[in-house]
């Protein structure tokens, strides 16, 4: 707060662009809740429907989340019109996660309803009420009308017939995003009319991660306080908590620290930018994984591992891993030989965990992460870290090493 020199007054000093503000860190809260309750229902339903139900679920949280983060980069959230919006979408996600379990059976109704008033509500709220002058708001809500069919005609149908529903619901969402929500007369929206701050949605979708990073936490320690204290359990907690720690020093090393100034050096930082998001995404989903795995292992460390199991315990960081390589090369115009080798461990491990139980499998999928941030501790004196994004839509602006 500042003091007006003259009145005395108090007035509200103005937010950095290029930092997010505390209210997004206290509308982040809600998402970890979230995805905490999408990590307990895929641990109970390990089978490719579930998988196939958690994604969509989690799809819809993430456009949530993605489309209030780069909205903020229009908009002044020091203006109490603003601030009301955003914690309202706050409040009506915390209700969306609470919805997640019996998503798919009697609460569908309540997470299809809550789910639109969000994107309807926010939509409606920019054009009328925060004067939205770019169209981008009335484009949104052309787009979700349409995706609002298959998520009100999912929620009155029961077994598949809702999940086939509710994902072409989710794909008309995101294609229509991809394409930049095109409308008849109005066009389709521009990237300038976002305004990206490379800086500010950098660090966003660092914040991203460490949600992610914190909900695997929250669900390891949460696991083994339901259980008893005992040998097994104490050492899964052990190589569960190290795997996310190594997952946190393999994102931050390098292409996660430098994304700010790849955006900056970048020929089209808009479309750069976008494209972190889904590399952000696809990591979230393996960081995703190993909370579901933490269900699994420390619920059961000792005995056999079924074939499902070992697909999450293993396939959670190779999906990391691809969602860091991508990364790689959105920094560094390449990407870096210690992921590439590391997925193929992990695919090359996968035919011993029959014989293992599942602590002995989260072994050595976090001695796999552990050699890859070796490697990159290693490679930290041999290489410069020096960002060299590709050229959008041409061959990589340079070759640096990535790592």
């Amino acid at each position: 707060m500042a003091a007006d020199g003259v009145t005395g007054a108090v007035t509200a000093t103005p937010p950095d662009p290029a930092r997010p503000a505390f209210l997004e860190l206290f509308f982040d809260l809600v998402f970890v809740f979230a995805l905490a309750a999408l990590a307990k229902e895929l641990a109970q339903d390990l089978t490719w429907t579930g998988v196939a139900e958690t994604l969509v679920l989690l799809l819809a949280f993430t456009l949530i989340w993605a489309l209030t983060t780069w909205s903020a980069d229009v908009v002044n959230l020091v203006r109490p019109v603003v601030q009301v919006q955003v914690i309202a979408v706050a409040g009506a996600s915390l209700l969306l996660g609470a919805a997640v379990v019996g998503a798919y059976d009697r609460h569908g109704l309540l997470f299809a309803t809550t789910y639109l008033l969000i994107r309807l509500g926010s939509a409606s709220y920019y054009l009328l009420v925060i004067r939205d002058k770019t169209r981008r708001s009335g484009r949104i809500l052309c787009w979700e009308a349409v995706a609002g069919i298959g998520w009100v005609g999912g929620a009155l149908a029961d077994g598949p017939t809702r999940l086939l529903l509710w994902a072409f619901a989710v794909a008309v969402e995101y294609t229509a995003a991809a394409l930049g929500w095109p409308v008849p007369r109005l066009g389709r929206s521009q990237p300038q009319e976002w305004r990206f701050v490379g800086e500010r949605l950098a660090e966003r979708y660092r914040q991203f991660v460490i949600i992610a990073l914190g909900v695997a936490l929250l669900v390891t320690g949460t696991m083994f306080s339901l259980s008893d204290y005992q040998m097994d359990r104490g050492g899964a907690l052990l190589v569960v908590f190290t795997s996310v720690v190594l997952m946190w020093r393999i994102y931050i090393y390098r292409a996660g620290e430098l994304l700010t100034e790849a955006i900056a050096r970048s020929t089209n930082p808009t479309l750069l930018t976008q494209s972190a998001a889904i590399t952000h995404l696809i990591m979230v989903i393996g960081i995703g994984g190993v909370a579901v795995s933490s269900h699994l292992v420390l619920g059961r460390p000792s005995g056999e591992t079924p074939a499902s199991w070992a697909a999450v315990i293993l396939g959670a960081p190779a999906l990391f891993l691809v969602g860091r390589g991508v990364l790689d090369y959105t920094v560094f115009g390449r990407v870096s030989r210690s992921r590439l080798g590391g997925l193929v461990l992990l695919a090359g491990l996968a035919p011993v965990t029959p014989l293992l139980p599942p602590v002995g499998v989260a072994v050595l999928a976090m001695t796999v992460l552990a050699l890859i941030a070796a490697a990159n501790l290693l490679s930290t004196r041999l290489h410069a870290r020096v960002p060299a994004p590709p050229t959008l839509g041409g061959p990589s602006a340079g070759r640096r090493h990535a790592d």
